[in-house]
């Protein structure tokens, strides 16, 4: 058997109609050669259209060769010209097919397929003008959005109708509040934050599907400002205020925001003047494979803050331009290791150098994306069950990567705040005007 793996710079988005198992082979970092081996041996035959795929998935994960019994090595620095490299030593190879007797040829990306899906979003009407930059979907089925005017909305139908489940904070005015974060766990328990300086940061929550919110927390700092929150768990979650006494802040509840406590700062390392967090997308804080992320603006360049367990941190620069309206909007991991962060400058929306980067050592050290997403960009998500994909969103467009954030390809330029994919074929996207799309990426 001939295992073909190809190199080459970014990767275009190419369609593939049977994919599913390959996918899961070839989603990560530690795949098995033999595992794929086994599986188009156990077949019992060639199947040119089998390899072809095989060829494909290799091609866009970015796998630079594959010895036998080895494990696919990490993405590589990715301009490179392409280069075929056929591997005999699997099993007795009597021959390539012919279909990829053009690959072993090949010195120009024009032997490979340039044919890419229809990547769209598709907007789901929601009747309403405000801007939503809080998001929280919960599977294909159900989503919460909040934002502007005090206004959080609710589908349980794939965003074919929503029902309005906003506050109602009567007697205060309820249109004055943002509510720029949400966390939901179905279609029943969802928090929502306030952001705002002094007692216009709060959370409140409901149980009951929005019928009823109860406030959980109401800040009583004149100079805390909170941007953002997040959850590890239905249980225990971090919000995030802008620097108080010279450091970030922290709130923490340990019973899904029912209670609040402040987190003691002494583990925070000091914010430089003029740094701060951005209340943009809901992900200037993150928490995956129990650990805890910070993504911080207002300084060259922007930060990122890493902590094991919520109470110690260390912070790193991000390789994102920072300053007075720039630096890292949005901060996620795949796993304990593999991170990603955009941001950009939000007054400069198309404006594209130095907007991304990305990690592969939990944060420690961050590295400039080689192409970077079309302009300033607020939010990014892994696509779940993807190994390396991801997508980015800004007021300026949408972008994919195969790579983990090393090379970023445009393919749409609809305007969105933040984004969050929850499942391998689904993300879904909201942002200013109303507007709450899906993306369907089952032909990926």
């Amino acid at each position: 058997m001939c295992i073909l793996a190809i190199r080459t710079g970014s990767p275009p988005i190419i369609a593939n109609p049977a994919r599913d198992w390959i996918l899961a082979f070839l989603a990560g970092d530690e795949i098995g050669v033999k595992a794929i081996s086994d599986r188009v041996h156990s077949l019992g035959k060639w199947d040119e259209r089998l390899l072809y795929y095989i060829i494909l998935f290799t091609y866009l994960n970015g796998i630079s060769a594959v010895q036998q019994d080895d494990i696919l090595p990490s993405t590589l620095h990715s301009h490179f010209s392409i280069a075929v490299i056929p591997i005999m030593k699997l099993f007795n190879c009597a021959g390539v097919p012919a279909l990829l007797m053009p690959l072993l040829s090949a010195t120009t990306s024009s032997a490979l397929p340039s044919s890419q899906p229809h990547l769209t979003w598709s907007l789901k009407p929601t009747n309403s003008s405000q801007q939503f930059r809080g998001l929280s979907p919960v599977s294909s089925q159900v989503v919460w959005v909040s934002g502007t005017r005090g206004t959080v909305l609710r589908t349980v139908d794939g965003g074919s109708t929503w029902t309005n489940v906003s506050p109602s904070l009567a007697p205060e005015n309820a249109t004055t509040f943002e509510f720029r974060d949400i966390q939901a766990w179905s279609a029943n328990a969802a928090v929502i934050l306030s952001i705002g300086e002094g007692n216009a940061s709060r959370i409140y929550r409901t149980g009951d599907g929005g019928k009823s919110w109860k406030r959980t927390f109401l800040n009583d700092e004149p100079t805390a400002f909170y941007d953002c929150l997040a959850f590890e768990n239905s249980k225990h979650g971090l919000a995030l205020s802008d620097p108080v006494s010279g450091k970030f802040r922290l709130i923490e509840t340990w019973d899904g925001g029912a209670t609040w406590a402040i987190v003691d700062s002494a583990g925070m390392p000091s914010a430089l003047s003029g740094e701060f967090g951005f209340a943009a997308s809901g992900t200037c804080i993150e928490a995956a494979a129990g650990r805890w992320y910070i993504a911080s603006g207002g300084v060259e360049p922007g930060r990122i803050f890493r902590s094991d367990d919520g109470y110690e941190w260390k912070v790193s620069n991000s390789s994102i331009a920072g300053g007075a309206a720039a630096g890292v909007f949005s901060v996620r991991f795949h796993d304990a290791e593999n991170g990603i962060a955009v941001g950009g400058d939000f007054e400069k929306p198309t404006a594209n150098k130095d907007i991304a980067a990305w990690s592969r050592d939990g944060g420690t050290s961050w590295h400039k994306a080689d192409s970077f997403p079309g302009g300033y960009r607020s939010g990014v998500s892994w696509v779940s069950g993807r190994g390396r994909s991801a997508i980015a969103v800004g007021p300026s467009g949408s972008d994919i990567t195969f790579d983990g954030g090393q090379n970023w390809r445009g393919f749409d330029n609809g305007t969105f705040d933040t984004v969050d994919c929850v499942r391998e074929n689904v993300c879904w996207a909201s942002g200013s005007r109303g507007r709450v799309a899906r993306l369907d990426l089952a032909r990926l």
